[in-house]
């Protein structure tokens, strides 16, 4: 099976900083785009941020230059280093992997979601 275990969530004040981190395990290749998404109560999960098969990255327009997506193949992990996070960052975040297992199928795997909370 794949599984996906996210860690690195927590209380920070205005301007702190965290960093997200998402390994994938079991038997998952063919990895195409590795992303992080995030909903705050009341509204819809929201795409933050995504890095393709080949580095190419897009993040929502309300974290450009504050938040950094990377990824890791040899690891299967993705990591969100957050910056100067603000109130509005506050939500729970999942992380995103599309790949494939052995019977070729391919599919959107998910964590288990951590919260990130902003506040004084």
């Amino acid at each position: 099976q794949v599984q996906l275990v996210e860690s690195g969530g927590g209380l920070v004040q205005p301007g702190g900083s965290l960093r997200l981190s998402c390994a994938a395990s079991g038997s998952i290749f063919a990895i195409n785009t590795m992303g992080w998404y995030r909903q705050a109560p009341g509204k819809e999960r929201e795409l933050v941020a995504v890095v393709n098969s080949g580095g190419s990255t897009n993040y929502a327009d309300s974290v450009k230059g504050r938040f950094t997506i990377s990824r890791d193949n040899a690891k299967k992990t993705v990591y969100l280093q957050m910056n100067s996070l603000e109130p509005e960052d506050t939500a729970v975040y999942y992380c995103n992997i599309n790949g494939m297992r052995y019977d070729y199928v391919r599919r959107d795997y998910w964590g288990q979601g951590t919260q990130v909370t902003v506040s004084s």
